[in-house]
């Protein structure tokens, strides 16, 4: 007790006056992570309108089975959780049934950036002229719906 006194009493000589917010609830801060379908993160991982298509790397002399399988890896590594899983199963699905034209295509896709792809299937984002009247797209967002309520995880590599 008199240590607690002898506090007091040096901290009232001194005028120390310390505030502190005591409080049980946290203060409301503005998260720096929104939920994807949220119109702030729609809005915040929009690309600008005005870039020109991103140009995929030259690959001369790559086999069909060569792209196949760079293809599947490039599916399952774009670096969100949600497009790594709704591109590696549909290449789980289709890329095996694809030829030259659409292996191309798909290939131009994996250079689009992981959000735009992502809610250009979801129908969330309106896509660009060079991808309104794709029928791979058409065939993405098919899968995207998922009508068949199939239980999706990320594909084994082989």
């Amino acid at each position: 007790m008199s240590i607690l006194l002898r506090h007091i009493s040096f901290a009232s000589r001194c005028k120390i006056v310390s505030w502190r917010h005591l409080s049980s609830s946290t203060m409301r801060q503005k998260d720096p992570w929104p939920m994807p379908h949220t119109p702030e993160h729609i809005a915040s991982t929009a690309s600008p309108t005005d870039l020109p298509p991103p140009q995929p790397l030259p690959r001369p002399g790559e086999s069909l089975e060569t792209m196949r399988a760079r293809l599947v890896y490039q599916s399952r590594k774009r670096g969100t959780l949600e497009s790594d899983l709704l591109l590696s199963t549909f290449a789980q699905v289709h890329l095996s049934d694809m030829d030259a034209e659409e292996l191309s295509e798909f290939d131009k896709l994996m250079d689009e950036p992981d959000w735009d792809i992502y809610y250009w299937a979801t129908g969330k984002r309106t896509p660009p002229e060079r991808w309104a009247d794709s029928k791979l797209l058409e065939k993405l967002r098919v899968h995207a719906r998922n009508e068949g309520k199939v239980v999706r995880r990320m594909p084994d590599l082989h």
